[in-house]
């Protein structure tokens, strides 16, 4: 598994991030919260994952995600997905706007988790293989 650090609020950093959730409080989205302060939608980048990757010999990975923007960032520099396993989340009157507009309006992988009837479905067969390793980012 390997875990990025720094992509708070889809890479736009914690204080932007808080600053969002206040527009999001007065009606805006996720998305559109982001693009109203000028930032964009998600500006994570998953070259250090890239890096790690070749690093430790993994050409190719399974990868859990619901975003096809890591998917298309991982082949984009030569990672092959071998499966992209959905992420199982809980669904509430919190985060159902939040989960409807990732699916919606970023292509987010979230028809199974907002079905009712697949709510408790979990990821059949799903296994790990764990490791550490870290990297960072020049800015």
């Amino acid at each position: 598994m390997v875990y990025l650090r720094g992509h708070e609020g889809r890479g736009i950093g914690l204080i932007n991030k808080l600053r969002a959730y206040r527009l999001q409080e007065d009606g805006l989205d996720t998305l559109d919260a982001n693009l109203a302060l000028g930032l964009p939608a998600d500006s994570r980048d998953y070259g250090a994952a890239v890096g790690i990757l070749e690093d430790i010999g993994l050409g190719e990975v399974r990868l859990l995600t619901n975003n096809p923007e890591k998917v298309r960032q991982l082949t984009d520099r030569g990672i092959v997905v071998t499966e992209r396993v959905p992420l199982v989340v809980g669904v509430g009157a919190f985060n159902e706007g939040y989960l409807e507009t990732k699916r919606d309006r970023m292509g987010h992988a979230l028809d199974r988790v907002l079905d009712p009837d697949h709510l408790d479905a979990g990821i059949p067969g799903l296994t790990l293989d764990a490791g550490i390793a870290g990297a960072t980012t020049k800015e």
